[in-house]
């Protein structure tokens, strides 16, 4: 039966108290604080981090197919499943799809998913689901959102957690939207929006499921469903399903907060985290109508492994200091610009040219030797082509070599107090991999009174710059997390 033969989760470092927001603007503070990507966090760079996560001891080469699912897509013309499959160095021969457009964007990507495989049109689809949405500041969406990703690996066989059966339903009605040209998320008044949508439809599917599958309240482990802003809404519905609030998974607001399309799903990772053979889950989303889906835990959720998930993520954390810091990072406030020549224009042809050594991080290792050797691509101001071997001087006898899973230490390190930068001082690190090679990479994540020569670090999957529209993503090192 098909299902889930591993899962994973990003949570961004960066946390903001919510008192924060209430210092800055005044009015009613939420209590708890909310998870805050980075300057050069989006969408696509979170999942990739929960889509590594998912892949820990798997070949992303034998995946079939990925979907993305978000709301927050930093294109409107272009497929980033496509990006994001490119990063994880997946095939080139697989089913790639973007879902958009609703906050259960996330849960229709593994519906679709089942589909396809249940259908023999692949052996496993990796559904990745990852939002960053903005509220407008001094509004109450501003300190209730949150940043987030998780993953799922879907396969016909071997499934750690199997799908027993699903149902769906189909609504009109929104509560909150973001038309073609909004920065922020609108919403409709809190209890049209609940009471008309979130709380009608969503039970409705869950007791759809539970009567398709023949089950009562008593014959379910764990209940895992999204939450709106309001937390009573959320234990209200658990009620009425007469499922007691221990069953019911932790939605994660007082930590994380509301992480849109990715939310559903990154509740299910954290429940399947404690999740046993035998036990079995009802878990939904909703948005313009609603998912359910009742999960089977198989003996095979032991041979998933240790993985970040939610809970080593929730246990680091690095406090953004204050709001103006936020502000900076969301591009909220304009700053003066660096006083140094511009950028030269983005060319589509180098990085296209440079894909691989740009978006999986190749390098080179030598054939008569095996050293590994990385070289800056050009289009980020690298020098020409590795040639010839720095460690026996053999000439183009090289073989294809990924850094990208690979850690290092620090061998020497700067910061630039001069440079512009959304979180300064800028830090540049010259990184020793294990097992060979030298490079050096802008450093993310860190705290600049705690770096050190010989610090531990490894690589992370960050957006650099944007030019007319066009993304430039590159991979960043960072200490070690978790």
């Amino acid at each position: 039966m098909a299902g889930f033969r591993s899962y994973g989760a990003y949570v961004p470092l960066h946390r903001i108290d919510r008192a924060e927001f209430n210092r800055a603007w005044g009015g009613f503070p939420l209590p708890g604080e909310r998870s805050v990507a980075s300057y050069d966090e989006d969408s696509i760079t979170m999942a990739v981090e929960a889509a590594i996560d998912c892949l820990r001891g798997f070949d992303a080469k034998s995946v079939d197919g990925l979907y993305f699912a978000t709301t927050t897509s930093p294109y409107k013309e272009r497929l980033c499943a496509s990006i994001i499959a490119a990063a994880l160095d997946m095939r080139s021969d697989i089913r790639v799809m973007d879902t958009t457009g609703t906050l259960r964007a996330g849960t229709i990507a593994i519906g679709a998913a089942l589909d396809a495989v249940n259908a023999g049109g692949a052996d496993s689809v990796l559904v990745v689901v990852a939002d960053c949405r903005m509220g407008a500041p001094a509004g109450t969406l501003e300190q209730a959102l949150g940043d987030g990703a998780a993953a799922l690996l879907v396969v016909r066989d071997g499934a750690a957690v199997e799908v027993r059966d699903s149902y769906s339903i189909s609504d009109d009605f929104s509560g909150m939207w973001r038309a073609d040209q909004d920065q922020f998320v609108r919403s409709w008044e809190d209890r049209m929006a609940h009471d008309v949508g979130y709380s009608a439809v969503l039970p409705r599917a869950m007791i759809g499921v539970m009567e398709k599958c023949g089950l009562s309240s008593d014959d379910v482990s764990k209940v895992v469903y999204d939450s709106p802003t309001d937390m009573r809404r959320h234990l209200r519905i658990a009620g009425e399903l007469k499922i007691p609030p221990a069953k019911v998974q932790d939605s994660m607001f007082l930590t994380v907060g509301n992480t849109g399309s990715a939310l559903a799903s990154m509740m299910l990772v954290a429940a399947l985290e404690e999740a046993k053979a035998g036990d079995t889950i009802l878990f939904a989303s909703h948005g313009n109508g609603a998912d359910a889906f009742v999960l089977d835990v198989t003996p095979a959720i032991e041979a998933v492994g240790q993985r970040r998930a939610i809970a080593r993520h929730l246990e680091s954390k690095r406090m953004v200091k204050n709001y103006e810091t936020y502000l900076r990072w969301r591009d909220l406030v304009t700053l003066e610009a660096a006083q140094r020549p511009p950028k030269p224009p983005t060319s589509l042809a180098a990085l296209w040219r440079s894909g691989k050594d740009i978006l999986c991080l190749y390098g080179v290792r030598c054939l008569n030797c095996g050293t590994p050797q990385y070289s800056t691509p050009t289009v980020f101001g690298g020098g020409n082509p590795t040639r010839v071997c720095v460690s026996c001087r053999a000439k183009d006898q090289f073989e294809p070599y990924c850094f990208a899973d690979k850690k290092g230490t620090i061998c020497t390190f700067t910061l630039d107090h001069l440079a512009a930068s959304p979180d300064p001082p800028a830090a540049v690190s010259v990184i020793d991999f294990e097992g060979g090679g030298r490079a050096v990479f802008e450093m993310t994540d860190r705290d600049p009174d705690r770096i050190t020569v010989g610090m531990p670090l490894e690589m992370t999957f960050r957006k650099l710059y944007t030019d007319r529209g066009i993304h430039n993503y590159y991979w960043k090192t960072r200490p070690v997390r978790c």
